[in-house]
Order: C-alpha cells, then sequence, then structure tokens
C-alpha cells in the first residue's frame, strides 16, 4: 500500500521533451533525517509537490524550488549516496542580494555575496572575492548555503543568459 500526498499543480502545460532533448527532471539530495529536511525545504519556500510511502520501506518526498523546472528529492530507502555529499548545486538567481536576503529572513545561514578572482573560486573559499562581480556581470556572483546535512547550495546571478539557453 502506498500513502500519496502530491500538490495540485500539473505538469499538463509543460511543452513535451522533444527527440534529442534532455531535461533535467530531478536531483536527488541524501539526507540522514527525511522530516528535519522535509521541514528545512519547506521553510525556504520551495513547494512540496510529492511525500510518499510503499510498504514502510520507502519514503520518497519531492520539493521544487520557486520557478525552477527541476526538482529534488530525498527519503528513505532512495539513495545509497551518504548524507549531506552533494556539493554546489546551482540555483540561478536574478538578483543575488535579494535571493540571499529571502533566504538570512528565512533563518538559513548564508555566505557573504562574492565573485572569483579567478576561474573555480566559486567551489573553494581560496580565490573568493567579497562583493558581487564588478557591474554585477552575468553568472559572476555568488552566495552558498547548505541544508541540515551539509549538502551544498550554489546561488548564482544571472542577468543575461547565454546565447542559446
Amino acid at each position: 500500500m502506498s500513502d500519496i500526498e502530491v500538490s495540485s499543480q500539473s505538469a499538463a502545460g509543460a511543452p513535451p521533451v522533444k527527440a534529442g532533448e534532455f531535461k533535467l527532471e530531478v536531483v536527488v539530495v541524501p539526507v540522514s533525517d527525511v522530516d528535519r529536511a522535509k521541514e528545512f525545504y519547506a521553510g525556504v519556500g520551495w513547494t512540496l509537490d510529492a511525500d510518499v510511502t510503499a510498504d514502510g520501506d520507502l519514503h520518497l518526498v519531492q520539493f521544487t524550488p520557486p520557478g525552477s523546472g527541476c526538482s529534488i528529492q530525498f527519503g528513505t530507502n532512495v539513495t545509497s549516496a551518504e548524507p549531506g555529499s552533494v556539493e554546489s548545486v546551482y540555483l540561478s538567481v536574478s538578483d543575488i542580494e535579494a535571493a540571499r536576503e529571502d533566504l538570512l529572513a528565512r533563518g538559513v545561514e548564508v555566505s557573504e555575496v562574492f565573485h572569483e578572482r579567478e576561474l573555480g573560486a566559486r567551489f573553494y573559499d581560496r580565490g573568493r572575492l567579497p562583493g558581487p562581480a564588478p557591474d554585477h556581470s552575468t553568472y559572476g556572483s555568488f552566495a552558498t548555503f547548505s541544508d541540515p546535512d551539509g549538502n551544498g547550495w550554489l546561488l548564482q546571478e544571472i542577468t543575461t543568459r547565454l546565447p542559446g539557453r
């Protein structure tokens, strides 16, 4: 038997995936405490899409960040990955300071906004320079936060997309 709780939103209006296209749908996030993770992601304002249990062996929870076409899933017997092992999952935002302030207002510890001295510094503390990228150049400003297990999220300010995106 399964107990299913699903949001009233539907994917019916979403365009179909065309031949040759691959749309990222879900990222699995390993957690140690499903209820704590559920409370955290609800608290940051993400939409609870599903909370499914099956025969007591599987508990699957799905959340979607506001405006995202990709969701996250976590739960019991969902992955063998170590809780907290996900690093640098990008969340694109149009205003890095506003996104940071929103997370802080929700009680989330968020790094200061930074930009890179050299490519790759976004992944490590060394080589990060304080403040947004000069002139808020697109793809250049970052902030980080983690869920209670230490899974890492990387906010990236994108004001103009690369061609073809």
